[in-house]
């Protein structure tokens, strides 16, 4: 079946096809996204849950990503509060940490590169009390400096029902068969779980991700390949190595930064690692030597004893990022859109950060305005879905609405407000009790919810459910995740 005419076939729904998706309908372009998995599925959902401005990347002398990034650090804290809070990282000096001073002149620019609407400056601290609670003999003092957390693969989806609300189509479990040029159009196919359909597009843009490169064997007409660079990163969570709400920001003792992170409350998530990769990136997962790695800097750092044993989940994601020849751990952070314009234009996206996935859909789209002279650029410095809560508290919002339902059980009802903000609302709309929200699946997850997330966030498996859209299924037991399937199988 062939489609209408659209301008902008958009493949892959990570974080960077979902931004650039939601920007492309801001400005007003008609736009047909397709991911061949669930939004957010691979690389977009195994991060370290961060939005930050990359300390680390001073040392490399990256200032420009590092400015871009604390701005949008900031940008995101203002439109998606219900997903991203500030978090404090506790940064210890020890015979394994990079010499104080070099630390210091790092923060002391760290602080100075963006303005700072809503997170504290670094400062050199003691660690007698709770800030090194937790902590092994031999770091009497450290520093401390503000970053974020996130709930990353919801700001995935949260971004592409931006999208969608300003009329792109997002199309989950679809994939990109071929595209070809013919005269001013891409003409391409694509195949859903029902049938095959023809597009007819004004441009592509190549989301891909780790399949960026691979993008190409379907693609005929273009002029170059980009080069990439496949790098895996790993992390492991364990039950919680210390008291507080802050974060450590360790050093192993190959240089690289590892963090250890409160992690839905009673975990700790630990990570992550830099591996170059050339398997299938639909399947990595951590080995043996990474497991040893990050236990290794667990076990000098904290007086938890951790053992394999202990670790309740892993995860790991294979970035594309641009080949600078420099090692896996150095290799940049900072994205390249390549624009092959021989006809009508592709613009392959390599690299990028969750932090920064909003300036690089501009810059897309920037890219791509002399193809659509007619397009109006819009500011949309606006909330995501569920971010307009009143003053951006999400604790208060979540105290206003436990007394909206008092009968429903208050940490469910927190759980809810920090995981959808105000969207909240129309899962508890009219319920007076537990009952009303149906089905118990366990930890709090009803099917009231779970008919939310499938009418509005493109939820289809159990897997969508309790480890992208939430995280609970690292609290519900094997035998309530197949619950969770037998549901979505029999709706």
């Amino acid at each position: 079946m062939t489609e209408a005419n659209v301008d902008l076939l958009i493949v892959g729904g990570g974080i960077n096809g979902a931004g650039i998706a939601r920007e492309a309908a801001w400005r007003g372009l008609s736009v047909v996204l397709v991911e061949k998995d669930d939004l957010g599925a691979h690389t977009s959902s195994a991060s370290s849950k961060l939005v930050h401005g990359g300390l680390r990347y001073l040392e490399q002398c990256e200032f420009r990503l590092v400015r871009e990034s604390l701005t949008e650090r900031e940008r995101l804290l203002r439109s998606a509060p219900h997903i991203v809070e500030p978090l404090q990282f506790v940064l210890p000096l020890d015979k394994s940490s990079r010499p104080a001073w070099i630390i210091r002149a790092g923060l002391f620019l760290y602080d100075r590169l963006s303005r700072r609407d809503f997170l504290p400056g670094s400062r050199s601290v003691r660690l007698e009390g709770p800030l090194g609670a937790g902590l092994r003999p031999g770091a009497g003092r450290g520093f401390t400096y503000w970053d974020c957390r996130v709930q990353d693969s919801r700001l995935v989806v949260l971004t592409a029902m931006s999208a969608a609300e300003r009329g792109a189509r997002i199309l989950t479990r679809t994939e990109l068969v071929e595209a070809r040029r013919e005269s001013d159009y891409w003409v391409a196919s694509y195949r859903g779980s029902s049938s095959g359909r023809t597009i007819r597009a004004r441009a592509v843009v190549n989301a891909a991700g780790p399949w960026v490169g691979d993008l190409f064997d379907r693609i005929t007409g273009f002029r170059q390949r980009p080069r990439v660079r496949l790098v895996k990163g790993s992390h492991i969570v364990v039950p919680r190595l210390f008291p507080g709400d802050h974060a450590f920001i360790l050093q192993g003792d190959d240089g690289r930064v590892v963090f250890a992170i409160p992690f839905e409350r009673v975990f700790t998530l630990v990570g992550t690692t830099d591996v170059d990769w050339s398997g299938d990136a639909s399947t990595p997962a951590i080995t043996e030597g990474e497991i040893d790695y990050l236990l290794a800097i667990v076990g000098r750092t904290f007086t938890s004893t951790v053992s394999r044993s202990d670790i309740v989940w892993t995860y790991s994601g294979v970035r594309s990022l641009i080949d600078d020849g420099k090692s896996a751990s150095k290799v940049t952070r900072d994205y390249a859109l390549e624009l092959d314009d021989n006809g009508p234009p592709l613009l392959s996206v390599i690299g990028g950060k969750l932090t920064t996935y909003r300036r690089l859909a501009e810059r897309a789209l920037d890219r791509l305005a002399p193809f659509f002279p007619g397009e109006s650029a819009q500011s949309h410095d606006d909330f995501l879905p569920g971010g307009d809560l009143p003053d951006g508290d999400v604790a208060a919002y979540s105290e206003a609405l436990a007394s909206r339902f008092p009968e429903l059980p208050a940490a469910m009802v927190d759980r809810l407000a920090r995981t959808y903000g105000t969207r909240a609302e129309a899962i508890l709309k009219g319920a007076r009790t537990l009952a009303d929200l149906g089905e118990d699946f366990g930890a709090g997850l009803t099917s009231r919810e779970i008919e939310y997330l499938v009418a509005h966030e493109w939820a289809g498996t159990a897997e969508d459910v309790v480890f992208r859209r939430t995280k609970l299924g690292l609290r519900l037991s094997k035998q309530d995740v197949s619950r969770v399937a037998a549901y979505l199988a029999a709706r």
